[in-house]
């Protein structure tokens, strides 16, 4: 995530469901539009990121997801709830700043994962498999 230890605090924060974006700006003046799509594939919860290194689940046929809501929570973060029923991951204002900064060398890698994987970034999740995820858990 960032690097340095100032949080970071939002002062604005608007869901472009046209363009499938969230537009928020913080206190230093920075204003970044974030794909829906990359906010899914980034997912902090653990259903996207295991329950540890190298336990990431590849996410694919997010091109198109929606964020049907946006909760606060508290006054740290808040949680979007995705329009494929994915509603686990809290993004705090410092990872919503990271994916805003980091998003071309985010969609780099996810670009390189899927060519690793052999995966298209538009093909349906699973493909093997009952309802559950690879935490064990049923989502």
């Amino acid at each position: 995530m960032t690097t340095d230890t100032v949080p970071r605090r939002p002062t604005s924060i608007t869901v472009h469901q046209a363009s499938r974006v969230l537009e928020i700006g913080f206190d230093d003046k920075s204003t970044f539009r974030i794909p829906f799509e990359l906010m899914r594939v980034y997912s902090p919860s653990a259903e996207v990121q295991g329950h540890g290194p190298g336990q990431e689940i590849l996410q694919t046929g997010k091109r198109d997801v929606e964020v049907a809501a946006l909760e606060p929570i508290g006054n740290y973060a808040v949680l979007p709830r995705f329009s494929d029923g994915h509603e686990t991951g809290i993004f705090s204002w410092d990872y919503l700043y990271f994916l805003g900064s980091q998003q071309d060398e985010l969609w780099r890698k996810y670009e390189e994962r899927l060519a690793k994987e052999g995966v298209d970034r538009d093909a349906p999740m699973g493909g093997g498999g009952g309802a559950s995820s690879s935490c064990g858990h049923s989502h």
